[in-house]
């Protein structure tokens, strides 16, 4: 391997200050009420979305620095933000009444069918369902559907901090293991598919039903264990327009989120039918909630900036993952995911040949199961922060809180992948 050069030393000191920032979020909020001077910008660096794009810049104007203006733009020229893209177009369309209505009333229509007091079974279908609906309609939108849900029917409702937590952290884990029954939801499988192989047989048979027991298993053990509180809520399974939208119209944005999922590799196609959508939108505005367009953007330009930073982090990563046993690499996985985004784990997997089948098979089920423990294990977990922290107390994730919390799903999703 070659030595690293210095901007890969700058680039990693830069990365590890990101990593430092986002668990310091609260004290620039802090400051922001007590530094009224400079309020806005403490405030900026307080926005846990904003903390990649920040250190991105930062390293950024680094390299032009130290290797001239070619090399710097050639660099933001070599990477890849699709993802970053599709999720904000994802996010945005999820999100609007149409699909939200739709999504509730079917949850609703479920969770009545189970004989469980108050909100109980809707939480638990919430908590089961939507994680694993992401297979199909990707990750990103089963995030967004399932934090506007869980807002709607519990977080805006005075739930205690204590299952506000315990929801994020599974409602995390379960949305990075709950889609790898196709191979195209998941960030992480995604990487690795298509060089090795997998296709949905694959998927569904070596991971899928291993995780959809590890899904069914994290939302009974949350809702076991905050019963009394759920069940002493009443059940409302509704938005909060009591407004019907016109089934035609449900069809059409139906039309675009598939639109969006099909071509989720092609940005000049998805971006073009979002922008078709926006036109629609603006067309019903009558039957639209104010669209997420802030939330999206922040999410995508958290995104952005892991993949600038991220991209100068393989100097290290790959030899310590491909140093590691079969075995070794299943538990190394799942730790390294707490502080890098979980796609990148695999995709650099995914560059060295020969690997045995045993490798690839923990590596992914390594990157998985850790994807709730931190807001930038997996990427549609800013997508959930950016739509429940206005509800968590100071409006900001503790990343100790959402780490204790997502530790127990992370176990038993482990459990699962190692032992079934």
């Amino acid at each position: 391997m070659n030595a690293p050069t210095l901007i890969q030393f700058v680039a990693t000191a830069l990365f590890a200050v990101a990593i430092l920032h986002t668990f310091s979020t609260r004290i620039f909020e802090r400051l922001a009420h007590t530094r009224p001077t400079h309020a806005g910008l403490w405030h900026l660096l307080g926005e846990i979305e904003v903390v990649f794009g920040f250190w991105a810049l930062i390293l950024v104007l680094s390299m032009f620095a130290i290797e001239g203006s070619s090399n710097a733009i050639g660099y933001i020229d070599s990477r890849n933000f699709t993802e970053p893209l599709f999720v904000f177009a994802i996010m945005v369309i999820a999100a609007t009444r149409p699909i939200l209505q739709t999504a509730m009333s079917a949850t609703s229509l479920i969770a009545r069918a189970l004989p469980l007091p108050g909100s109980l079974g809707y939480y638990l279908t919430v908590m089961a369902v939507v994680p694993l609906l992401g297979s199909f309609i990707t990750e990103p939108a089963a995030m967004t559907l399932a934090a506007l849900i869980l807002v709607n029917g519990f977080f805006s409702r005075g739930i205690s901090s204590r299952l506000k937590y315990a929801t994020l952290g599974v409602l995390f884990v379960n949305v990075s293991i709950g889609g790898t029954l196709t191979p195209f939801a998941a960030p992480p499988v995604l990487m690795v598919a298509g060089k090795w192989g997998w296709d949905i047989s694959f998927m569904m048979t070596t991971f899928g039903w291993k995780a959809a027991i590890a899904v069914v298993m994290n939302a009974i053990g949350v809702a076991l264990l905050f019963r009394k509180e759920l069940a002493n809520l009443p059940l409302t399974g509704g938005s909060k327009s009591t407004v019907p939208v016109p089934p035609a119209l449900v069809v059409v944005h139906l039309g675009f989120l598939a639109g969006v999922v099909v071509f989720a590799h092609h940005p000049a196609i998805f971006m073009g039918l979002f922008l078709f959508f926006l036109g629609v939108a603006s067309a019903y505005q009558h039957h639209q909630n104010p669209l997420i367009l802030r939330e999206g953007l922040l999410v995508a330009f958290f995104l952005a900036g892991l993949v600038v930073l991220g991209g100068q982090q393989q100097w290290w990563l790959q030899p310590v993952l491909m140093g590691m046993s079969s075995e070794a690499v299943f538990f190394g996985a799942t730790a390294l995911t707490a502080f890098t985004d979980n796609a990148a784990l695999t995709y650099l997997g995914s560059l060295v040949e020969g690997l045995s089948d045993e490798f690839k098979y923990a590596l992914v089920a390594g990157a998985v199961s850790g994807g709730g423990l931190t807001v930038i294990a997996n990427a549609p977990n800013p997508a959930g922060v950016a739509i429940l922290k206005g509800y968590l107390d100071d409006q900001a994730v503790n990343p100790l809180s959402l780490l204790l919390a997502a530790l127990p799903p992370t176990l038993i999703a482990m459990l699962s992948f190692a032992v079934l």
